[in-house]
């Protein structure tokens, strides 16, 4: 339950007040002074502040005006008698909750209290909501230490803090939206909305109204005004993902945005301005797109004012092991076994490993969740796995990229040699990397002697 703090020089006070409200349920705490009660505040969670108004030394007004340094949400109520209401008005314009004029029935007392309570707890609530998204979307929790993932790391935090129009590049699953939320949420805009919309989801007509919003009567069902994306992103950021699938009327008028910061709902006349910043993403070569006539010059290099380019899965293989740990974590209360999940079979590891992951992070993530639902024991093996997976791994063992002119023992000595190479990187220690082979530590050293490996 929550806790009180009573703040009164009168002696006998507080300990009446306390067994009114601890009879509600509430834990009480008691001070009979100003600097009493900040020192119980440095040192206990308290959830509302209930102090008398007129006191020696530090009165209600300056506990008040300290208490809103270093605690602004922290609800205070002031009792006060009837000669001072008015300093009690000028309590409430500094950020006192309510006042209540002494004497004071209980009931009433209850009921400033129970709202004051009532509202602290949403304060707590979205203030613990927006912790946790700014922790979800903080650098360790986009999972990556390869060289190619802490080059993104070291653009986001240099650009999060600025406002300027950044474009994410990379295949679909790459992670573009995360690495978005992760600029969001890491600048001074995080406490603002944070919208995504799909630029491939909608028909034209349909995603002009849902990014522009429109005014009543502007078609056939547009039976009230509605606010498009743009202003519900006012004052905070603007995802635009699959850029690329724009057309060419609507680029035009998203460069006009960039441009004048304004633009008018469909149907409408009125300029109606915003203050937002543009992530833009696309799995499209915009570059390419603007060379074929198909996305515009002028709107390319503005949103292109800082580029991030996500790698595929397969351009950053060391990841690979701490994304599954991740999803194995992520998806624990899944099962329905109580038998936690470990790891992967050594068959598994090397489906893994030598898998191009066509469908980058999202289809790893899809995997490991279907399989730590079937896997009844604590090793995934490749029964857990979904079949189209196991299909997709068969086939992806073509020989294609292969040479015909090619020679059997160069060839199996390359992929030898690429393999140990491979399970050195992923384990950095011999003997894991010889287990991870399946081959002995002796016969692992004398090939790495015979490929000249260090």
């Amino acid at each position: 339950m929550e806790t009180i703090l009573i703040v009164d020089d009168e002696k006998n006070y507080p300990p009446i007040l306390s067994a009114v409200l601890e009879e509600e349920g509430f834990t009480t705490l008691t001070a009979n002074s100003g600097r009493e009660a900040l020192e119980i505040l440095n040192n206990s969670d308290v959830d509302l502040v209930l102090t008398d108004m007129k006191m020696p030394s530090m009165d209600g007004m300056e506990l008040l005006e300290k208490i809103k340094v270093d605690y602004p949400d922290l609800p205070v109520i002031m009792m006060t008698a009837y000669g001072t209401v008015e300093k009690a008005v000028q309590a409430m314009q500094k950020g006192a909750y309510n006042y209540i004029l002494k004497p004071f029935d209980n009931e009433r007392l209850v009921i400033y209290v129970n709202k004051a309570i009532a509202m602290y707890r949403v304060v707590k609530e979205n203030r613990y909501l927006r912790d946790a998204v700014k922790s979800k979307y903080s650098f360790s929790n986009i999972i990556g230490k390869s060289k190619s993932m802490q080059d993104v790391f070291e653009i986001i935090r240099k650009v999060a803090p600025a406002h300027a129009t950044v474009l994410i590049e990379g295949e679909s699953g790459t992670g573009k939206e995360l690495a978005a939320k992760a600029i969001h949420f890491n600048s001074p805009r995080r406490d603002k909305p944070f919208i995504a919309v799909s630029c491939s989801a909608l028909a034209e007509n349909l995603l002009e109204s849902e990014l522009f919003g429109h005014e009543k009567g502007a078609f056939t069902g547009a039976i009230t005004m509605k606010k498009g994306r743009f202003e519900l992103a006012d004052g905070g950021t603007l995802f635009l993902d699959e850029i690329g699938e724009l057309s060419q009327s609507l680029q035009v008028k998203l460069l006009r945005v960039l441009q004048e910061k304004s633009f008018e709902r469909v149907g409408g006349v009125k300029q109606v301005s915003v203050n937002i910043r543009i992530i833009a993403a696309t799995n499209k070569q915009l570059k390419e797109e603007m060379n074929q006539g198909r996305f515009r010059e002028d709107l390319f290099y503005r949103l292109n004012v800082v580029n991030i380019v996500l790698p595929p899965l397969k351009q950053r293989i060391d990841d690979l092991r701490l994304l599954i740990n991740h999803f194995i974590k992520k998806y624990a209360d899944e099962r329905s076994s109580d038998t936690p999940v470990k790891g992967l079979d050594h068959e598994v590891e090397r489906l893994f490993n030598n898998y191009n992951w066509p469908g980058n992070v999202r289809e790893l993530e899809n995997v490991i969740e279907r399989a730590m639902i079937m896997c009844p024991d604590e090793i995934i093996k490749v029964s857990d796995l979904p079949k189209d997976f196991r299909n997709n791994v068969d086939s992806s063992m073509y020989l294609d990229g292969i040479p015909n002119n090619a020679k059997l023992y160069e060839t199996l000595a390359l992929v030898e040699k690429n393999m140990i190479k491979r399970a050195l990187k992923l384990t950095d220690v011999q003997s894991d990397a010889a287990e991870l082979l399946g081959i002995g530590k002796s016969g692992l050293s004398k090939k790495i002697s015979r490929h000249g490996l260090s």
